[in-house]
């Protein structure tokens, strides 16, 4: 029997399906760390874990040590400390660290934390990436974008899921982000050069360092053009053939990469750029499960319960690399206008086109606030064997789905 602790800050819905998932792992007795007082644990949760410590600060290394002492003296010596969030990764592996517990390191950690620390590992391994530069004042900004030109990607450092992430397109926009969140030295920013091409995801697990098992997700938009356009419903394709000529170059880059990093027993979720010469550009890697309904749709495409895959992989150093099955893709819905959601139009009729294809799906409801992510106000997601079928559901929804918003007075 394996007694494990899951770090989780907050129990959001996506958080607790990774606890709750690797809490009925047979064989493992799991322990909740997190922010949240007892009482607020779902009941459906509550009833699956072994413990239960809360503390003030869940990104906290010392606070989560002193927690895994007090488990262990409840159940036993724990023996694994896991968390989903990529914002815990540094923490845990400093965690891990005091405990003497197995896991991710430091050094890595923070390789895959820190953007401009990646970058730079990743440029002196030959992997090809995006020009950057922290910056910690005006001047060191200005010197850069004269240097690489632009468009540039202005981006925290050890940012996550795009957030505070912004094309600045000339002088004028680089001077506003300098002027709105001004870097200094005890809180950089970090500048990058704008890479041009297809953007795709690269998820892949490592093994004793080798990777053992990829995949490939095509993003339509890419997420910068949907960071700029809350309009714009934007999809995640994860077709079921993964030979395509486009890939051929990551196949190579992709691991090269994960090794270059450290990366030795664990799942990574990697951004990158197909360049319209055909080239490859890794934008950045989180060694964390993917966002953004990713992780779910690995499920659909192989069969499988992918968030017990990962639970295994990092409770147990389990892992059997599964079998492609289908395609799949979502579309992320997202509203025009602004305020709550008034309605949202064309369901019906899509539903009777492509109801048999859609495994999951959350819809808008009337009178929800606007999100303020990224992913929009609710999502479908579809299934097929033929990526061409699911690529065209996902066209089919984008255009005939509208989302309408409407303004309280």
């Amino acid at each position: 029997m394996v007694v494990a602790a899951f770090v989780a800050p907050f129990l959001l819905p996506a958080t607790a399906r990774f606890v709750g998932t690797a809490a009925r792992l047979p064989d493992v007795r799991l322990a909740v760390i997190t922010t949240e007082p007892a009482d607020r644990v779902p009941g459906w949760l509550a009833e699956q874990l072994a413990g239960h410590w809360r503390v003030h600060d869940a990104l906290d290394p010392r606070q989560i040590a002193e927690a895994v002492a007090g488990l262990s003296r409840q159940l036993g010596p724990v023996q694994r400390v896991v968390g989903a969030l990529e914002q815990l990764q540094v923490p845990l592996a400093q965690a891990r660290a005091a405990l003497g517990l197995p896991g991710m390191d430091v050094e890595t950690a923070q390789n895959v934390r820190d953007k401009s620390r990646m970058k730079t590992v990743l440029r002196a391994a030959g992997i090809p990436c995006a020009r950057h530069q922290l910056v910690t004042d005006p001047g060191e900004a200005l010197a850069f974008a004269e240097a690489v030109g632009f468009p540039l990607v202005a981006k925290p450092p050890a940012g996550a899921g795009a957030q505070a992430t912004y094309r600045l397109d000339d002088v004028s926009a680089l001077r506003s982000w300098l002027a709105a969140l001004p870097p200094r030295a005890e809180a950089p920013g970090l500048l990058e050069e704008f890479l041009v091409g297809e953007e795709h995801t690269f998820d892949s697990v490592s093994v004793d360092g080798r990777t053992v098992w990829a995949s490939i997700a095509d993003y339509v938009p890419p997420p910068l053009d949907v960071l700029r356009n809350p309009w714009i419903q934007w999809t995640v394709l994860l077709p079921r053939e993964l030979d395509d000529p486009r890939y051929r170059a990551i196949a190579d880059v992709g691991p090269a990469a994960v090794r270059a990093l450290g990366v030795r027993d664990a799942l990574t979720h990697m951004e990158w750029f197909r360049r319209p010469d055909g080239s490859v550009a890794v934008s950045e890697v989180g060694a964390r499960p993917p966002g953004a309904q990713i992780s779910s749709m690995l499920g659909y495409v192989h069969d499988v319960d992918f968030y017990q895959m990962w639970a295994e992989l990092v409770i147990l150093d389990r892992f059997s690399p599964p079998e492609r099955k289908f395609a799949a893709g979502t579309v992320y819905l997202r509203g025009q206008g602004r305020g709550r959601v008034r309605a949202v139009h064309g369901v019906e009729e899509l539903q009777r086109r492509l109801g048999d294809l859609v495994v999951e799906a959350r819809l808008p409801e009337p009178g929800q606030p606007a999100s303020s992510s990224y992913e929009g106000e609710g999502y479908v997601t579809v299934r097929h064997p033929e990526t061409e079928v699911v690529r065209d559901a996902l066209r089919q929804i984008v255009e005939g789905i509208r989302v309408e918003l409407v303004e309280l007075q």
